[in-house]
């Protein structure tokens, strides 16, 4: 009895710690570097902290980040190790089968824990940044200099940190990725459940429109709409988001047509429920397993494609920097700058692989076929 309140008192010392020493090193380790990032943040730069409660928004989000990552982290591993913290459940449902299946796929584990650490340092960006993204030095002595103490990723042609904008950068195209998958996979779900659900001409002609958007080369129909616009933020957020649902709407679609025919759909049928409520309350929470590993997926895709269109001009627009834009800044002077162009591309390059890696987790996780 005695060692029963071990576990509670090495997660109020430590989060993460008693998870990890269970084995469970997805939730551990997650917990403890969301606790231990934003505790040696606070701890060197409190002097920034304290300015950032009267400084623009998202100096204040950045707080508001760090006080909510320190009091969560803290909080989840402390209760989650407390004996009894958890009722006990009668059987097990697929949803807490697919996650175990998810904690043991280590790799797919890793590529969360990089993902939840990317987003914590885009949020927290304006505490972590050395120098603002568009701050210029001495053009005649800072330009292009090497990696050093001052610029740890070297400064670029108009003498700007790297590092600032790399910072900077990442807040720029995980926004982009993450909003436009969230309008395309909603986009898509909804008429990927209605076509397949109503059946007949419905379904004809949603198709129909699947199949006009999808016939479309994808990289020239984003370059053709943003030539005819001011290339901005916001646009290429909308453009994204409105051409990357036929693939969801297809995959929901097939779902679909197979869940209607199931029982519970035809009890709610003869009982007279709405096809509105049948859709939203029954067909598409049973469809939500393909459609979150085609989110994960797409979000890897989409910063590529961002970083594509920002590369060849038509993205975000100078000074506001993004990693597509870095890169295109470097590719002039790779022999004599290669920090330029490298460090961005090694940031879309882990980054992508890691929502590869997650997606491809969930895609193992959710298919009872797969697990083991």
């Amino acid at each position: 009895m005695s060692e029963a309140p071990r576990p509670r008192a090495l997660g109020g010392l430590l989060p993460g710690l008693p998870q990890l020493l269970a084995g469970r090193w997805g939730s551990g380790g997650t917990a403890l570097l969301v606790w231990v990032g934003c505790l040696w943040i606070l701890v060197t730069r409190f002097g920034r902290v304290t300015a950032a409660f009267a400084g623009a928004w998202d100096e204040r989000v950045a707080v508001g980040t760090l006080l909510t990552g320190l009091t969560v982290a803290w909080a989840w591993s402390w209760r989650d190790a407390s004996p009894g913290a958890l009722p006990k459940q009668v059987g097990v449902s697929q949803w807490d089968l697919a996650l175990r299946a998810f904690s043991r796929n280590r790799t797919a584990v890793a590529g969360l824990m990089v993902i939840v650490a990317l987003y914590m340092v885009a949020l927290l960006t304006p505490l972590l940044a050395p120098l603002d993204p568009n701050f210029q030095g001495a053009l005649l002595t800072e330009r292009y200099v090497g990696l050093s103490g001052a610029h740890p990723l070297g400064t670029d042609q108009f003498a700007r940190d790297v590092l600032s904008r790399l910072l900077y950068g990442a807040r720029i195209s995980l926004l982009i990725g993450f909003v436009s998958v969230g309008i395309s996979v909603t986009i898509g779900t909804l008429v990927g459940a209605i076509a397949g659900f109503l059946g007949g001409w419905v379904d004809g002609v949603l198709m129909r429109v699947v199949d006009i958007v999808i016939s479309f080369p994808q990289l020239v129909l984003l370059i053709t709409i943003i030539a005819f616009f001011e290339p901005s933020i916001f646009l290429i957020v909308a453009v994204l988001g409105l051409t990357l649902w036929p693939n969801t709407a297809r995959v929901v679609r097939g779902e679909v047509l197979s869940l209607r025919e199931r029982e519970f759909v035809q009890a709610a049928i003869a009982l007279g429920y709405s096809k509105r409520r049948i859709i939203l309350r029954h067909l598409i929470p049973n469809a939500l397993a393909p459609v979150i590993v085609a989110a994960t997926l797409g979000i890897g895709q989409t910063i590529v494609l961002e970083a594509g269109l920002s590369f060849l001009g038509l993205g975000v627009q100078p000074p506001t920097p993004s990693w597509g834009t870095m890169v295109a800044d470097g590719r002039n002077v790779l022999l004599n700058a290669w920090w330029l162009s490298t460090f961005p591309g090694l940031a879309i390059v882990f980054t992508v692989l890691s929502f590869n890696l997650v997606g491809d987790g969930l895609r193992d996780a959710l298919d009872p076929r797969l697990r083991t």
